[in-house]
This record gives C-alpha cells, sequence and structure tokens, in this order.
C-alpha cells in the first residue's frame, strides 16, 4: 500500500526545521517595553463593528481587541450602539461605542469594566439597590478580516475555505493570505505578480499577460477557480480572463489550496482566489502614491473614504489606477486604468447595506502569446536577447471588465447573521493574436520562423446571486457552529468568430528574424466567419456544520449540491450549418469532512476529505469535450498561531486520485483552433507544503514558504514537466523605528526546480531549464508622518532564465520602481 506522504525532498525537510524552530522562537514572549496587558488597550488595531446593540458591540469589541469584558446586562440592555470602523486603540473605540449612553469604561491592563459615569449619577435598578449579575466575557483575538492599516503579512480570519468565519489555525484546509501590506511592500500590482509570490501558486508564463498563456498551476492542476468577495466567476469558455485583475482596488487575496467544492461545488484540487475588495472607512482618510520605473512605468494611485454625514452611518470610498509602460520586450506596450467606488449604509441596528462598482481596462499592443522559437532548423538552441519580441505591431490585447455589486447584512437575535449579494459583472475581451514562434530559423539566413495569427472576441456578462446564513446552535449541551446557503450564477454571450492560425491568401513566413521589426507580413484579412452563442448556468446550495463534541475537538461536515448547464450554438456562414452543444450535470453532490483536534495553546492537527468533479471545456483533437474531472482529494496537516494569531504557521501532506485529467497535446489543435487535449485517467498527485506568515518580532514581518508537487500518470510517467516540482518562496522586511520618522528595508527571494519538456526542436530533444533563483530587495524611508518614499529593486542580481519551455521566452531582467506616497 502506497503512503499517502510522499518522500520529503531536502528542501522540504528544511523548511519543517525551519518551521519548527520559528515556534520555538515564537513561543518566547516578544521583545516589548511594556507590559502585555497594556498593549492590548494601548495599541492600535483595525476595528470593524456594525451598528447593533450595545452588548453585542462590546461582545465584538472584546473579540477583536483581546479584553475581558466586565458588565452588568441591566446597563447595555435596550441600548444601540454606532458603527466604529477604522484604526483605533481599544480605549478610543470604547469611547465611540459608549458616546451618550452615561456609561463609562474603566481599563486596567486588559480588564474592561463597563459602569455608570459617576458624574451622570445612578438611577434605576442599580441606584434602587437591585444587585445586577455581572456578565464576564474573555475572547481570543479577532484581528478582523481586512488587512489595511495592520501592517501584517497575516490575517486571523479567513472565509473562502469555508462560510464560517474561522481562523487560519481552526480551518482544517491549506489557506495563504496576500495582505495589503504586503501588496504595498513588494509592488505587488497585478494578480499574477500575487500568485507568483504566492505559496504553492506557479505562474507557468509562456508569452505576455494578457492571453491564454499564462496559466496558474497549484498542487499539478491549473487553478480556474476565481473569486471576488466569495462570489464564484463563472466562464468555462475562457477563465484566463479573471487573471487581469489590478490590486489596487482590493484589501487582500485568499488562496486555498486543494479542493473547494464546499464552497464552489464543481472544481478541480488546485486552488481559490478569492479577491476580497477595500470597504469604506468609519474615519476619513486619503491616500495619493506615484510610482515610476523601469521600461518608462508611469502609475498613479488615488484612494479616499469616509463618513459622508454627520452621524457616520453612510460612508463611501473611491479608488482610482492608472498604468502605462513600455517592457523589457520590444513592442510591448501596456496601459491600465481603475475606478473603484463603494457606499456603506448603517440601515438599522444590525442592518447593513454596502453597494458599489468598478471599472477595470487593460489593453496592450506589440503583444505576443509566445516567445521567439527556441532551437534553430539544424536542431541548435537559439540565443536570443531578452528584448527580442515575437510580436507583429499588429497584435494586440484588449480587457475591460465592468461590475455592479450590492450586499445586504443583518444581525438577527443571538449570533446569528444573513448575507445576500447580488452582481453583474462584464467583460468584454478582444484579442488580436500574433506571435512569431511557428517554424526554426535558420542559422545563417534567418529564414524559416512563421506567425501563429488569430483573434478571438467575446462579452460575457454573469449575474449572481448569493444567499448565506451563519449562526450557532446548542446540541447536547454544547454550542455548534452552522452555515447554510445558495448561490445561482448564469454567464451569456453572443459574439463572432474567426479564423485562427491557417488564412487563405496570406504568408506567414517572416523573411528575415534577424533583422524582422515586426511590419511584415501584415495582419491577415480575417473577417468574420461565423457567430456563437453561449447560456452556461450553475446553482448550488450548501450545508456545512462545525461540531465541538468535547473541548479542543471539532469537526466539520457539509456537502454542496450542484446544477451545471451549458448551452452553446456555433454558426458557420459559409455553410449555413449550426452545431448545437447542450451539456448538464444535474444534483453532484460534493461531500466535504474535516477533523481539527488542538494539541496545546498554540498547535492543532487537521485531516480533510472532499470529491472533485469538473465538467470540462477542453477538446480533443477531433474537437469533442472531454468527459468531466473525476476523483477524490485528502490532506492532513498541522497549523500554529502565536501572538494572537501575528503569526502562523502551517505544514501539510495532500494526495488527489483523478480521471480524465487534461492534458496538453504539444503542437496540437482543435477544429475550432483552440489547444488540444488529451483525457489523462488513473493520475495520482501528491505533495508537501510548508508555510509562515506573520510577525517574528514587532516590526519584523515574514513570509516563507516551500511547496513540492510530483503528478504521475497510471503507469507513473511523471506528467506537468513545464512545471516545478519544488518551489521555495521568501519576502521579509523589517521596520528600524529609530531612524527618522522610520525605515523599513526587506528582501525576498523565489526558487524553483528545474522545467523540462520532451521532443523539441527538429532533433525531437529535451528542453530543460535549469532550476534557478531570483532575489528582491525593497526599502521605504518615512520623510514625514505623512510622507514616504520607497523603491523595490526586482531581478537584483538581473539573473537570466526562460520562463517556459515551449520557446525562448524570457523572464523579467532586472528593474526598479521608485514610488512617494502621501497620506492624509
Amino acid at each position: 500500500m502506497r503512503s499517502l506522504c510522499p518522500r520529503p525532498a531536502p528542501l522540504a525537510l528544511a523548511a519543517w526545521l525551519a518551521l519548527n524552530a520559528l515556534a520555538a522562537q515564537a513561543q518566547t514572549p516578544a521583545p516589548n517595553p511594556a507590559p502585555a496587558s497594556n498593549a492590548a488597550t494601548t495599541a492600535a488595531l483595525p476595528v470593524q463593528i456594525a451598528a447593533q446593540p450595545l452588548a453585542h458591540a462590546l461582545n465584538d469589541l472584546a473579540r477583536q481587541a483581546r479584553l475581558e469584558l466586565v458588565v452588568q446586562p441591566a446597563l447595555v440592555q435596550g441600548r444601540q450602539a454606532p458603527a466604529v470602523q477604522g484604526t483605533f486603540t481599544a480605549r478610543q473605540a470604547l469611547e465611540r461605542l459608549l458616546a451618550g449612553t452615561g456609561l463609562v469604561a474603566v481599563i486596567e491592563g486588559s480588564l474592561v469594566t463597563v459602569q455608570r459615569d459617576p458624574a451622570a449619577g445612578a438611577s434605576g435598578a442599580a441606584a434602587a439597590g437591585v444587585a445586577l449579575a455581572e456578565v464576564r466575557v474573555q475572547a481570543q483575538a479577532e484581528h478582523g478580516p481586512l488587512t489595511e492599516h495592520t501592517g501584517s503579512y497575516t490575517t486571523a480570519q479567513s472565509g473562502t475555505a469555508t462560510p464560517l468565519g474561522l481562523s487560519l489555525r481552526e480551518t482544517p484546509q491549506s489557506v495563504s493570505v496576500i495582505t495589503r501590506q504586503r501588496m504595498e511592500d513588494q509592488g505587488l500590482t497585478q494578480l499574477a505578480d500575487v500568485a507568483a509570490q504566492t505559496a504553492g501558486l506557479v505562474v507557468s508564463q509562456a508569452g505576455n499577460a494578457g492571453s491564454d498563456s499564462s496559466p496558474i498551476y497549484s498542487r499539478g492542476f491549473e487553478v480556474d477557480t476565481y473569486m471576488v468577495d466569495g462570489v464564484r466567476q463563472l466562464d468555462s469558455n475562457y477563465s484566463s480572463i479573471f487573471q487581469t485583475n489590478d490590486m489596487a482596488m482590493f484589501d487582500r487575496v485568499e488562496v486555498v489550496r486543494g479542493a473547494s467544492g464546499l464552497m464552489n461545488g464543481l472544481g478541480t484540487p488546485a486552488a481559490a482566489i478569492n479577491l476580497i475588495r477595500k470597504r469604506p472607512t468609519q474615519d476619513f482618510q486619503a491616500q495619493v502614491k506615484a510610482e515610476a520605473g523601469s521600461w518608462n512605468l508611469r502609475r498613479l494611485e488615488a484612494d479616499v473614504g469616509g463618513p459622508l454625514n454627520e452621524a457616520g452611518t453612510l460612508r463611501g470610498r473611491l479608488v482610482a489606477a492608472a498604468q502605462d509602460n513600455d517592457s523589457y520586450i520590444d513592442r510591448l506596450n501596456e496601459r491600465k486604468q481603475l475606478l473603484y467606488g463603494v457606499l456603506e449604509a448603517d440601515l438599522a441596528p444590525g442592518t447593513l447595506l454596502r453597494a458599489g462598482a468598478s471599472l477595470q481596462n487593460h489593453d496592450a499592443t506589440g503583444h505576443a502569446r509566445g516567445g521567439l522559437p527556441a532551437y534553430y532548423a539544424d536542431g541548435t538552441r537559439t540565443q536570443w536577447s531578452r528584448s527580442a519580441s515575437a510580436a507583429p505591431s499588429w497584435a494586440y490585447s484588449e480587457r475591460h471588465n465592468n461590475s455592479v455589486f450590492a450586499t445586504l447584512e443583518h444581525r438577527l437575535a443571538g449570533d446569528w447573521q444573513l448575507r445576500a449579494t447580488a452582481s453583474r459583472t462584464q467583460s468584454h475581451y478582444d484579442e488580436l493574436v500574433g506571435y512569431a514562434s511557428g517554424g526554426n530559423p535558420d542559422r545563417a539566413t534567418g529564414a524559416g520562423v512563421t506567425i501563429w495569427a488569430g483573434r478571438w472576441t467575446a462579452k460575457p456578462t454573469q449575474d449572481s446571486l448569493d444567499v448565506q446564513a451563519t449562526g450557532t446552535y446548542t446540541l447536547l449541551g454544547r454550542t455548534h457552529d452552522l452555515a447554510l446557503g445558495a448561490q445561482m450564477s448564469r454567464t451569456t454571450f453572443s459574439d463572432p468568430t474567426y479564423t485562427n492560425w491557417w488564412h487563405d491568401n496570406w504568408s506567414s513566413a517572416v523573411p528575415n528574424i534577424y533583422t524582422w521589426d515586426g511590419n511584415s507580413p501584415a495582419a491577415p484579412n480575417n473577417p468574420s466567419v461565423g457567430h456563437y452563442q453561449s447560456d452556461e448556468r450553475m446553482n448550488s446550495a450548501f450545508a456545512t456544520t462545525r461540531l465541538k463534541p468535547m473541548d479542543g475537538v471539532a469537526v466539520l461536515a457539509g456537502a454542496r449540491v450542484t446544477d451545471w448547464s451549458r448551452y452553446k450554438t456555433d454558426l458557420t456562414y459559409s455553410t449555413g450549418s449550426i452545431d448545437i452543444t447542450d451539456r448538464s450535470e444535474s444534483g453532484e453532490v460534493t461531500p466535504y469532512l474535516g477533523l481539527v483536534v488542538d494539541l496545546g495553546a498554540h498547535w492543532s492537527a487537521y485531516a480533510n476529505y472532499t470529491s472533485i468533479f469538473k465538467p470540462q471545456s477542453n477538446r480533443t483533437v477531433s474537437g469533442a469535450y472531454l468527459d468531466p474531472q473525476t476523483g477524490d482529494s485528502f490532506e492532513l496537516g498541522a497549523k500554529g498561531a502565536f501572538w494572537g494569531d501575528k503569526l502562523n504557521l502551517g505544514a501539510s501532506v495532500y494526495k488527489a486520485r483523478q480521471d480524465n485529467l487534461a492534458v496538453a497535446i504539444p503542437n496540437a489543435f482543435a477544429p475550432d483552433g483552440s489547444q488540444a487535449y488529451e483525457a489523462v485517467s488513473g493520475t495520482s498527485t501528491r505533495g508537501v507544503e510548508v508555510e509562515a506568515s506573520g510577525a517574528l518580532r514587532p516590526g519584523w514581518q515574514l513570509a516563507a514558504s516551500v511547496a513540492r508537487n510530483i503528478t504521475h500518470d497510471r503507469l507513473r510517467n511523471r506528467l506537468l514537466t513545464n512545471v516545478p516540482q519544488t518551489t521555495a518562496k521568501l519576502f521579509t522586511s523589517y521596520r528600524i523605528a529609530g531612524v527618522g520618522k522610520g525605515l523599513t528595508v526587506g528582501g525576498g527571494l523565489r526558487w524553483q526546480s528545474a522545467i523540462y519538456a520532451e521532443d523539441q526542436g527538429p532533433l525531437k530533444v529535451r528542453n530543460t531549464q535549469p532550476a534557478y533563483a531570483v532575489v528582491d530587495l525593497m526599502v521605504r524611508y518615512a520623510v514625514t508622518s505623512s510622507v514616504t518614499l520607497s523603491a523595490n529593486l526586482y531581478n537584483a542580481f538581473d539573473k537570466s532564465y526562460y520562463a517556459t519551455t515551449g520557446n525562448s521566452y524570457y523572464g523579467a531582467p532586472r528593474n526598479l520602481r521608485l514610488g512617494v506616497d502621501v497620506r492624509f
């Protein structure tokens, strides 16, 4: 019987030893000149409290600020508290909650006693001498889900793996969070940048961003599950458009590695990427950031938010960003624009409405889906400059997206909360594809290279409705968690089709690749040759419970039932024929089981199981769709949380078995011009991951990970050889408070193992990119309390490497980005 746990690679073993060393360090008290009890009330922290009954608001604050609260119920009964959202000390937050109530908070260390203001005099039951029972609430730290202004590389709560809002340690699955602070420190402005820095994810980039040639992989599978505020983005026709996102409008990115069937129903055991939007702030804040960098990069961001009425019950936020840059690759120019606005209104005690809209444009000219050929006609390896472009001057990519959404949240009696989200997302992509990756050049003359040319465009519209209810219930004398929900999504489009790759009366030949300037041949005459329509729907409902049969043990059990369908028609103008595809899956049940056992105050062990089911849009060389992918996923792991969840550690081993895994056939196309695939059954994926994120000491943040994955077919042949088996990622920053207003220095390293592809070039040889590492550096200096200067140096040692094995597409050379950040 084969073991679930793979043989640990030396790098993974070293990472595990390092993780234990971090844990040993974390269990020693963090240096702090003030007593820990005082830090709980004097340190500023993010506070997110909705307008609601005062008793509930005080309990929320106690959990978020790690306070012990003592209060007589009669004092707060019938009183309402305003919303308090922003960065405050515990004392400031208490003053806001208690304003106008005649109550005050007496703070002694982390103990807070709420009592009548002696200056206001006694009245009511207390004045009459009636004995009132005290209620004492003591909660673990809960930083709240929002990460901006925390300065942290981790968070205490995530809602992507389960709908229960559990801490990372309580979640029986591998979860990584790229926080707002980390995005700012590393200059991660695009989703692809975030993915490249996330534990266990690999961006397999074979061409310029803005096409389908940069898939993201996790655990041996391509990631196709993208979410925004927990709502899945649905378009099985072209899911790579969801990679095109500017990060200026997002607070954080949560990534759940492994199958996420409970939250998404259909999917692979790869990962789910959830982008969480920024929210309005309780107090006024404004930020303007300007950046300039290598290859004529210019970027400007503006972010303003705060209350819109005197009571603070209506709040708003507006975010804008614009970027224009050339590239290390000749002829490539990119332009990006973003506008995001959101409003929040406290409609009634315990009821909040949030509504907003966003617009994003990502346009590129001189755009190539791949790099130049990797081999000469004689079979020897080509050696191009890193700036050499495979793009003809006429090739472009345009991706536009606009979205509107509204969320209504209502707190019921007890701990129950209802949430409903409605959204509409409209995308428009138009990609005139051209890239000189075909053929093999003659070493002497430069002849023999050809251009792959085509076009695809569509305007998909997605309408979604998501409803959830979460709360607690009592069974056998113990309190348990429960979540129920349903989601309905529909994506439609009706657009023209074009000829891809082979065109009548057009030569794709490049006369001499050595002197090519991208202007010849001209773009092929490619009028629309047909029209296609698609109507894709996914409706699902789920239920999950977190049972706590005894102290220190939690069992998660749940399931999602999903109906999926896609009706598609293809009209060919020349023949008048209509090809109809009607596919559906009904009543597919995705079970989820998880177990978490506390091993002490800081550590826990976990296990989970879920099934895999995913309809596929991949086609064979004959044009037939592959059968749905099916299988099972298992995971075992351990997690640690220290210093009130300011440092999170985790390690896991996993195994997935699947049938009908889509594997690309090199240099093969389906009849519609798309990449052709074959279905491989009996495949097995196994691996190990280790991750640490958060604070090692005050002012010292760390994000480190090692991941190793092996995917085999049923004959034990390795699959996905173009994706590294092992990756290691590190980024750390340290704030030196004694230098001016504050100096922060940081650096990072990304390492990956070798990748290769078989049967390459005229001699059908193996093309290998050896293992390599890239080093990044950063520095930030606070000139004043409002003005900050920053510099990021990427690929500091100018490492030259190929990002793929199918052509000669290079990774970015050394480049610099400078910024000035002004906050009000």
